[in-house]
């Protein structure tokens, strides 16, 4: 199985900014991979390589549901959103353990001061035979900035024009440095069609799928695009389908009734690992077990009440109890791949001194506070914090709530505490901290202006070193005011049927199925 290794991707935009001096023009910095080499793979093209369609039908056991194909609304960010987007669509760019690896794009080149970023399309078409053009890249970008959905972030304050049919421009005044990993979360869709009833429930794409059937929150029925660029697919096609229960997940896996699946429990991994013609591979995310606090409710407001309750969640013992084989105690925002990893000082279990603090905050003892989550993977870990908020006499309960509901109450602010896993598949924290902070994203009812100073700043350098350390600036006041708990980095873990090959191990947990082989080990 092909998988990501923790690189810090920023860097590579680093060196390119080097290599200015050393070739094309004074103003741009060229990054030009050939147009025909084939993703997370410099050396062969699949075009050449790739066998037809014809070798089964693969079936995916996911523990997140497929709720929408629109990868631009307010399910844009979604993890069963993305996992459909990487088979159905294409982005421009996409990352890899090597860096920014071209997908609709056939090169690029920016501007020293990242004001300016062109990108020339490769030779592809939509799986309906009509050409990828830079209107459609145009269309893509302004519907996501009119939606104002959470991927509208990764291209707030970017002007975008198409200067040919295989050319498009972004330019922003400030400056964008991030723009490549923030357009590692935004696909490209057929503008004209856009406007057409119903286009979502069975769209249009380039990528190396094409939908067969959808039941929302159910299945996800794909065929291979006998037309995507880097050849056709060589399985019959894929079966992904909604298994919230982890115990049903193993064992439709342990009988065969499964093929993939990933998210796999600390408590399931030694088992699986000696199971017969299973093979199980847990590999470093690039997310954070993320406990936001709702600061716009006035029992949150303060920042000496929203430490004191994660002094007192003894998040060591509850890691070490939960998720022995897959769960490091976090000590930052975010991931250590990503740029923006600072370390922090650790927040302390002391249950008496959280009791204490509260006390002197005035907190209401009485009032029952909701901890909102989605999906059975964490439903014990939820069951654990509020177990110990209950200890020093906080009424907290865990509520789980059904995806749709769950996203709906998130972006209205209808929650007291949320509980989540916030991935960064950029590996910048532009995607995530300069995105789910600032005050005017209102995702989380805190407001400070130093922050909101601090992130714009970070978001218009070009100098890595300097954004580094904005970001970690930027860490440091999230951390220190509590806007949210931050208790673990969790790896992944995918286990696969060993009659199925080429699976692309994602750190995100959006696996991509492009290079699937079926059969080898039956």
């Amino acid at each position: 199985m092909a998988h990501h290794r923790t690189f810090r991707l920023p860097l590579v935009l680093g060196a390119a900014l080097v290599l200015a001096a050393c070739g094309g023009s004074d103003d741009d910095t060229s990054s030009t991979p050939d147009a025909d080499d084939t993703p997370g793979d410099a050396d062969t093209s699949a075009e050449d390589d790739a066998a037809p369609g014809g070798g089964g039908l693969v079936t995916v056991a996911t523990q997140r549901p497929v709720t929408t194909l629109d990868p631009h609304g307010d399910m844009g960010a979604d993890l069963g959103t993305q996992l459909a987007g990487r088979a159905v669509f294409e982005r421009l760019v996409g990352a890899t353990d090597d860096g920014y690896e071209p997908e609709l794009a056939a090169g690029w080149s920016v501007s020293d001061d990242a004001t300016e970023w062109t990108f020339t399309l490769r030779e592809s078409t939509f799986s309906d035979g009509s050409p990828v053009t830079a209107d459609d890249v145009v269309a893509s970008i302004e519907r996501i900035q009119d939606l104002e959905g959470p991927v509208s972030g990764n291209v707030a304050g970017v002007q975008v024009e198409a200067t040919a049919d295989d050319t498009v421009v972004f330019s922003s005044e400030a400056g964008n440095p991030a723009l490549l990993g923030q357009l590692t979360n935004v696909w490209i869709v057929p503008g004209e069609h856009l406007d057409d009833d119903g286009f979502f429930h069975d769209p249009i794409g380039s990528g190396p799928f094409v939908v067969d059937a959808f039941t929302p929150e159910e299945t996800l029925r794909l065929t291979p695009n006998p037309d995507y660029w880097a050849g056709e697919p060589a399985v019959d096609g894929i079966d992904i389908r909604y298994i919230p229960e982890i115990a049903a997940r193993m064992t439709a896996l342990r009988t065969g009734e499964v093929d993939i699946t990933w998210g796999v429990p600390d408590d399931q991994v030694p088992a699986l690992r000696d199971e017969s013609g299973v093979t199980v591979e847990a590999i470093p995310s690039n997310a954070t077990y993320t406990m936001w606090f709702n600061s716009s409710r006035d029992a949150f407001a303060d920042a000496e009440v929203r430490r004191a309750l994660w002094q007192a969640v003894d998040f060591e013992a509850i890691i070490a109890a939960l998720h022995p084989e897959t769960g490091q105690l976090a000590d930052s925002i975010v991931a250590p791949p990503v740029l923006g990893y600072a370390p922090q000082d650790a927040v302390t279990h002391d249950p008496e001194a959280a009791r204490a603090a509260l006390e002197a905050a005035g907190f209401d003892f009485d009032a029952t506070y909701e901890l909102q989550l989605r999906g059975s993977e964490f439903r014990e870990f939820a069951q654990a914090v509020t177990s110990d908020l209950r200890a020093i006499g906080v009424q907290a309960e865990p509520v789980e709530k059904e995806p749709g509901v769950w996203i709906d109450d998130l972006l209205a602010l209808n929650w007291d505490i949320n509980l989540q896993s916030v991935s960064v598949p950029s590996l910048d924290a532009a995607t995530n901290v300069g995105r789910l902070y600032p005050c005017a994203a209102e995702r989380t009812g805190y407001c400070n202006e130093d922050l909101d100073a601090i992130l714009a700043e970070a978001d218009s350098v070009a100098d890595v070193d300097r954004r580094e350390q904005l970001y970690a600036d930027a860490a440091e006041i999230i951390w220190t005011d509590a806007v949210g708990m931050f208790p673990m980095f969790p790896q992944i873990v995918y286990a696969w049927q060993d009659r199925v090959d080429g699976v692309d191990l994602d750190p995100s947990s959006v696996p991509g199925f492009a290079g699937l082989t079926y059969g080898a080990g039956s």
